[in-house]
């Protein structure tokens, strides 16, 4: 009866610790990381602060020479608020492109299907709910083409 009991509790424990899950993250960043953990791995990607966009007490703007994209990152004393790419492109049909292949591919990583409230040629907007939080594609095509994404943990 013991080795019944010891065989199921191990089982158990077995089971319990194959199911970890990934912590939300930002590109393989996790964002439960302090803001200066984030900072330090976003300058080892080749980024750089834009001390002229950036905020110092709640906001930084990173900037790369080889990105097509600039990061936003918020923050809250030593917490992580949220993350925004914002992208970098000429043309209307750029934006649309990349657009639907970023949320095609959120798609397929998260396994669900977005939210779309608004869906329109210029505009569009996919809300995807992951575990630990949300990640919002944001299309807005009107003065100047603009491409958006947007992770926002949850509060715990």
């Amino acid at each position: 009866m013991k080795k019944t009991a010891f065989l199921f509790v191990t089982m158990m424990m077995l089971i319990a610790c194959s199911k970890t899950e990934k912590p939300f993250n930002y590109r393989g960043l996790p964002l439960s990381m302090t803001t200066t953990q984030f900072i330090d791995s976003m300058q080892a990607r080749g980024f750089a602060i834009d001390s002229a966009a950036s905020d110092s007490g709640r906001t930084l703007v990173f900037a790369g020479k080889e990105q097509k994209y600039r990061v936003l990152l918020a923050f809250q004393k030593d917490d992580i608020v949220a993350v925004q790419e914002t992208y970098l492109y000429s043309t209307n049909d750029s934006t649309r492109m990349m657009w639907q292949e970023i949320r095609d591919g959120l798609e397929k990583e998260l396994g669900a299907w977005p939210d779309c409230p608004i869906l329109k040629d210029d505009h569009k907007v996919a809300k995807f709910d992951a575990s630990d939080g949300l990640i919002t594609v944001f299309l807005e095509n009107t003065y100047k083409p603009t491409l958006s994404v947007r992770y926002d943990p949850k509060k715990q």
